[in-house]
């Protein structure tokens, strides 16, 4: 049994109440809104743990709520899409969802996948959230990397690569590794998609190329590599 809130953003009323009866079943208590203006309001007034949110919302789409609520926390988000498009799961999953589904879906899947997704995200300690090295600093509860005295507020896959990267430094990783463990087993788009989150994470650590750097092992991946005896 979980004592974990989950708020629902589904237009569908019919839908929610069948993802909150198996949810409930589990022990979860459930909040559902109907719109996206609705999601963002009750989001703050009850701080929830989990959202699954619908993408086709009125007053405020799926992608316009899921931007703010990545914005403001570091919430776990499933998204439920009426599109089995590429571009939807992806543009998803770039705004920080943690996973997503494609109407119409089993709910016991629903289910087994909000449990995965609170597994992988709550397997962390405090402790675990933050790294400290000379000149760098993460910390996943605020999202922000401090690169030397200048804080940066990255986009919510791109933190999350370099936070994988650096609590695992001078370990090679493929771009399918990256992919499962940043983006989940299933994600289906380009793993071309590392390189561009690697390039831009390269540019803001240039100011440290004399202390770290995301090696390019060829043939392989990518590797955070610590230089000296930092």
């Amino acid at each position: 049994m979980s004592d974990k809130k989950i708020l629902i953003v589904d237009d569908d009323h019919n839908i929610c109440e069948l993802i909150e009866l198996y949810l409930k079943k589990e022990g979860y208590k459930v909040i559902s809104v109907h719109n996206g203006l609705a999601a963002i309001k009750t989001f703050k007034e009850e701080t929830p743990d989990f959202v699954i949110l619908d993408i086709m919302l009125p007053k405020m789409d799926g992608w316009d709520v899921c931007r703010e609520l990545k914005r403001i926390s570091n919430v776990p988000i499933i998204m439920l899409t009426a599109k089995g498009d590429t571009f939807d799961k992806v543009l998803g999953l770039r705004l920080g969802a943690d996973d997503y589904m494609v109407k119409p879906f089993d709910a016991r899947e629903l289910v087994a996948r909000v449990e995965a997704v609170l597994r992988r995200t709550n397997n962390q300690s405090l402790a675990e959230r933050q790294i400290i090295l000379p000149n760098l600093f993460i910390d996943m509860d605020l999202y922000v990397v401090k690169i030397q005295d200048k804080t940066f507020s990255l986009p919510p896959k791109e933190m999350e690569l370099l936070y994988f990267l650096v609590k695992n430094r001078n370990r090679v990783f493929t771009r399918e590794q990256l992919i499962e463990n940043i983006w989940g087993f299933d994600f289906d788009g380009d793993n071309r998609t590392i390189d561009v989150h690697i390039k831009r994470l390269r540019k803001k650590l240039e100011i440290l190329k004399d202390q770290y750097e995301i090696k390019t092992v060829w043939g392989v991946g990518y590797k955070f590599e610590v230089k000296g005896n930092v």
